[in-house]
């Protein structure tokens, strides 16, 4: 079994995943918020 040498695994492509994955998370949530209020308007 490799030694574990802490600090030394390359992470950019978790970073990369991450990155996205927040982007994705904050652009459905605005897209929700928005289609609540239409509805809220259109109900109204």
């Amino acid at each position: 079994m490799a030694e574990h040498e802490h600090g030394k695994m390359d992470i950019s492509t978790q970073e990369q995943t991450f990155e996205g994955f927040v982007k994705f998370t904050t652009y459905s949530v605005i897209g929700i918020l928005v289609f609540l209020v239409f509805l809220a308007m259109v109900n109204a």
